[in-house]
This record gives C-alpha cells, structure tokens and sequence, in this order.
C-alpha cells in the first residue's frame, strides 16, 4: 500500500494547469501580517464544469525547526455549473483561487494543496524569510 505522501503530484506549474500556485512575499516582517494567493491553473486554465473541476485548496505553514505544520485555512468550490436542469446548465462557477493572510515570526515553507475530482491530489511549496 503506498503512503498518504506519495499519491500528492507535482509538477511545473507553468505547464501543468493542475498545481496550486502560491503568490506570497519571498520575505516578509516579523510579526507582520502578509497576503498569500494561491490559485489552480494559473498559466493553463484548469476547466471549471461539473464534470471536471477543483474542489478545494488549503494552504500550510511550516515553521523552520518546528515538527509539524499549522493549517492556514482551507477553501472548497462548489458552484460548477450544475443546477436542477443538469450538469452545466448554470450561469455560476466559482473561480479556484484562495486567498488569505497570516503572520509569523518564524521563517519556513509555504505548503498548497488541491484537488481535482478526475486528476486527483496536487501540491506546491514556497520558502519565506523573515527580515
């Protein structure tokens, strides 16, 4: 059986419309509370239908010489275009893209993961440094 890790992919997310893009600071103040946007499909759109969408992404932090990470927040999409009349047949979609703040004192990494219903699990990471 394979580890939980292990059925997370990986990939350029410049070419692959599945990974989770994280827009943060490369550094930021200590203390200081700091935006992170992190979306699917970034430089390729991911599609958005009933049949093939994004259902979540959350965001982690890992603070440097801490064991475990922080769970930042966690957004769900569940507006894809069906409605009562079927599959695709609604004018609202939600848009895969998070956005938040935190603030730490701590150096680290930026962990983003997603899920599509057909390709499974995605990840990406981003190092912060504190000034």
């Amino acid at each position: 059986m394979a580890d939980f890790k292990s059925l997370f992919q990986s990939a350029d997310w410049k070419t692959e419309k599945h990974v989770p893009v994280i827009e943060a600071p490369d550094k930021v103040k200590k203390g200081e509370f700091f935006k992170v946007t992190v979306t699917v499909g970034k430089e390729i759109a991911h599609p958005n239908k009933t049949e093939h969408h994004i259902s979540w992404i959350e965001v982690y932090f890992h603070p440097e010489a801490e064991k475990f990470p922080y769970q930042i927040g966690r957004i769900e999409f569940w507006a894809h275009g069906a409605s009562v009349q079927g599959p695709d047949t609604s004018s609202v979609y939600t848009h895969h893209e998070a956005g938040l703040s935190f603030k730490t004192e701590k150096p680290g990494v930026i962990y983003a993961s997603s899920y599509c219903n057909i390709h499974g699990l995605w990840q990406n990471s981003k190092e912060l440094k504190i000034e």
